[in-house]
């Protein structure tokens, strides 16, 4: 099933179940006003909403409506946790090659991850807001899933077990406050501002064989102003799946339901062509980009994001439809939402 939150006024927003194609929804008010709700009582509210998933899709759906992405809050617009890693390591390759500098060892066997924000998040086509430009706006195109409870020092398959829903996610970055910050030794913190999420969020199943092992086995499609830079893979290249992103969370403490983890970036190998590399699945991040062209001609050309820049990131299952609907936003500064 799909689920969405309405904006309706209120912080959190009202519930609806999302047809399989996009183009309906309905109250889920009957059942649960917010996703949270569900995902507290997932085992007795959860059929309930398959069962009104599945009237939906049948068109015996006695009250549906039109589903507008744009009415949209995040799924869930605050959670109770919000931890983003770095599973596709080509990216964190790519960038500490730029710099001259190689990956640890212990990074392929001991995930990154960092805690976000999680009390703010934005809708799929809310604007993202940034005081300056000069701060280094950058987007970042990645993969979430929404957990239920799961008690400490379980293991990746009990982690995947774990899983209720996945999203998209617009990870923004404010790359040129990046390095300040981590020169405290702190972590990210004012570079990482509001997190958007896709329109819906779908179960497992929603996603047949493509969800397998932990891992999305479907293309990512980012397009910046209109012209699609990015349909990297989200399956193969994933160093670390889901389960262990999530077990690494449970080595020390409960994941409680309702916590979102992130992929980070999704990223893919470059190939050598006629001696020189290429990347001709593209980026899903700019600083990617840049870290691209570092390598192959000594310094980055592509600049940040600019007000009145736009961000598309989408993905379709193979029978070619929207399967979470588009994170689609503008970057616009602060006087823009005065």
């Amino acid at each position: 099933m799909k689920l969405a939150t309405l904006k309706d006024g209120s912080r959190d927003g009202q519930l609806v179940v999302v047809s399989r194609d996009l183009a309906t929804a309905h109250y889920a008010t009957g059942i649960a006003s917010r996703l949270q709700q569900v995902l507290d009582d997932w085992g007795f509210m959860s059929p309930q909403l398959q069962d009104l998933s599945d009237a939906l899709n049948a068109g015996r759906a006695r009250h549906a409506f039109p589903f507008e992405p744009a009415q949209c809050m995040a799924p869930l617009p605050r959670a109770y946790q919000w931890a983003d890693a770095s599973a596709y390591l080509n990216h964190v390759e790519l960038v500490r090659k730029a710099r001259g500098s190689e990956v640890p060892q212990s990074f392929y066997a001991d995930p990154l991850m960092y805690q976000g924000g999680s009390d703010d998040f934005i809708g799929p086509c809310d604007p993202i807001v940034v005081a300056d430009e000069a701060f280094g706006i950058d987007f970042e195109a990645e993969l979430a899933v929404v957990t239920g409870d799961l008690r400490m020092g379980a293991g990746p398959e009990q982690a995947i077990e774990s899983i209720r829903l996945l999203m998209l996610a617009n990870d923004v970055s404010l790359r040129n406050l990046i390095p300040a910050e981590l020169a405290k030794g702190f972590g990210f913190f004012q570079s990482k501002p509001a997190t958007a999420f896709s329109p819906v969020a779908v179960t497992p199943d929603e996603l047949g064989d493509a969800w397998q092992g932990g891992r999305v086995h479907l293309a990512l499609q980012s397009s910046w102003n209109g012209r699609k830079v990015g349909l990297c893979d989200a399956g193969e290249e994933m160093t670390f799946h889901f389960g262990q992103l999530i077990a690494h969370i449970a080595k020390t403490r409960n994941v409680r339901a309702g916590s979102i983890v992130g992929s980070g970036t999704v990223s893919n190998r470059g190939v050598e062509v006629d001696g020189r590399m290429d990347w001709p699945k593209g980026y899903s991040c700019i600083a990617e980009k840049r870290s691209i062209e570092t390598i192959q001609d000594g310094q980055p050309r592509t600049e940040f994001m600019k007000y009145g820049d736009t961000i598309r990131i989408e993905m379709k299952g193979r029978d070619g439809a929207s399967i979470f609907g588009a994170i689609d936003q503008e970057v616009v500064g602060p006087q823009a939402t005065a």
